[in-house]
This record gives C-alpha cells, sequence and structure tokens, in this order.
C-alpha cells in the first residue's frame, strides 16, 4: 500500500491514464511494479517513497500491484519485480528492474528531469501564439542543444510557417518523419505547406468567388477556390468546394480533387469527424 506519504499512491488499470500518463504532463511520475510476496519490493518501497518524499510533490509515485494489474504489466513489459519506470510527458524515459542501492535512484530521479533541451522546447511552446519571435530563438537554442529534440523541430517548423517563412519550415521538416510521437504534427504541417504552395499563384477568394457565382458548375475554379480556402485554414469550405468539383468534373477526381483533400486530412486530423465524412464523399466520387 502507498502509506500516508501525499505524493505515493496505489493505482490500478482502470485509473493508469488519469492519474499517470495525463498526469506526468504536469509533473514527472515513478511508477513502482510490486507483488506483496516479492521480498525485493518490499525492500524498495520506503527507499523510492523517501526519494519522493524529499521530491515535494516535484515527483510523484505511482504503485502498481503487478498480481491484480497483470495487462498493465504487460504493456510495460515487465519481466521481473521490483519494475520501476519513470514517465513524462507520456513517455517512458528511463527505468530499471530489480533493487538497486539508494545511491543510485538520484541518477535515476535526474534522467528523469527535462533536459535544457526539452525545457527550452517546453517554454518555446508556452509562448508560440503570443510571442513567435522569442519562441523561435526558444526552439532554435533547444536544438542547438539537442538537434534530434523532435518536439523542438515542429515547433520551429510550425513557428516558421506562422512567421510566412515557409521554405525554412519545409527544411526544418526534412530532419522528421511521419512516425513516432510527432509524425502526426510533422505531417499536418507538411500538409499546411503544400496548401500554401499550390495557393500562391491562385487569384484571390474574392475573384474565385466571383467566377464561381457567374459559373457554379466550373469544376477547375472549384478546385482553385477550395485549396485557396484550405490554405486559409477555411478546411470545411474548401473539402466542400472539392467534392462539388468532382461531382461535376470526374476527370479531376482521382488527380486534384483527391490529392488535395488527402492534405486537407492531414491538417484536420485523418481520423476526424470531418476527415471522415468527406473521405466517404471522396470515395463516392471514385467509386
Amino acid at each position: 500500500m502507498a502509506g500516508d506519504n501525499p505524493w505515493v499512491f496505489d493505482v490500478n488499470e482502470a485509473e493508469f491514464d488519469a492519474k499517470v500518463m495525463q498526469k506526468s504532463h504536469e509533473v514527472p511520475v515513478i511508477v513502482d511494479f510490486w507483488a506483496p510476496w516479492c521480498a525485493p519490493c518490499r525492500a524498495l518501497a520506503p527507499i523510492l517513497g523517501r526519494l519522493v518524499e524529499e521530491q515535494a510533490g516535484t515527483v510523484l509515485l505511482a504503485k502498481v500491484n503487478t498480481d491484480d494489474n497483470q495487462e498493465l504489466a504487460l504493456q510495460f513489459g515487465v519481466n521481473g519485480i521490483p519494475h520501476v519506470v519513470g514517465i513524462r510527458k507520456g513517455r517512458a524515459v528511463v527505468q530499471f528492474t530489480g533493487l538497486i542501492h539508494e545511491s543510485q535512484l538520484p541518477e535515476f530521479l535526474q534522467k528523469l528531469q527535462p533536459s535544457a533541451a526539452e525545457m527550452e522546447a517546453e517554454a518555446a511552446a508556452q509562448i508560440e501564439k503570443t510571442n513567435p519571435t522569442d519562441a523561435e530563438a526558444k526552439y532554435r537554442a533547444a536544438l542547438k542543444n539537442n538537434p534530434q529534440q523532435e518536439d523542438a523541430i515542429v515547433g520551429l517548423a510550425r513557428v516558421l510557417i506562422d512567421l510566412n517563412n515557409d521554405k525554412e519550415s519545409a527544411e526544418v521538416l526534412e530532419q522528421i518523419g511521419s512516425a513516432g510521437e510527432f509524425g502526426a504534427e510533422a505531417d499536418k504541417l507538411r500538409a499546411i505547406l503544400w496548401l500554401r504552395e499550390k495557393a500562391k499563384d491562385l487569384p484571390n477568394e474574392e475573384v474565385l468567388r466571383k467566377k464561381t457565382a457567374a459559373n457554379s458548375n466550373d469544376a477547375n475554379v472549384l478546385c482553385d477556390l477550395g485549396t485557396l480556402l484550405a490554405a486559409n485554414g477555411k478546411n470545411a469550405e474548401g473539402l466542400e468546394c472539392l467534392f462539388q468539383a468532382g461531382r461535376f468534373d470526374r476527370k479531376l477526381v482521382a488527380t486534384r480533387v483527391k490529392e488535395t483533400m488527402v492534405k486537407i486530412f492531414f491538417v484536420i486530423g485523418v481520423r476526424s469527424e470531418m476527415a471522415d465524412a468527406y473521405r466517404d464523399k471522396l470515395t463516392s466520387l471514385l467509386y
């Protein structure tokens, strides 16, 4: 049991996401996988408790009884106990198995703390909307400390887009792929850049709307308007224009319509309700 320490608590599978994974976005959480019959677990428990108590709330300790939460233990690849995992920002960043000496725990705790690059990236994210210029500087500082800091890579690319520096944003995004924790965000930013590139030489929105008002069946103009609207963040209207363009000219469906709609799906979230709805509409045009 967790005992009277306010920063130590028992957690089960049903509570784990809220009490550990979500909470770890606010404060690092140490997860102790243990069992009542495990003598090394009983020896390690008070040591971990003292360590966490000394941190006075800057780190938490979640206790998981593996006898009662076998699926959770399996999820974390627990092959022996005690098994201790440090989680920060929803990710396991450090772990060990077995009873280690108390003198080794400060090093474990240090690895659980954010690096200088991570702290710079976190600070930058907090001021992106209010002060993008300073955010850009902080992201660059983070990447100077760690060129592989992925949240700083996508953060810098995002800020550069806001500052209309699309060329460098595209170059920055070359450092990160579609997989991993930040892959979806990187794909979203690449899609935004693609739409902006396609829209840059198009007439303005007023001109295109006048053209569609004059001839509502002009599929190419509807494609242009849909692309421009999406590039300007009007995704729902942009998708509808593209869908209507496909209805009027089936030859465009497999080329301009499909390509542009797929890019918008990346921007709004490929599994979002809007993307699902328009994916079905696109399918009806294709087949």
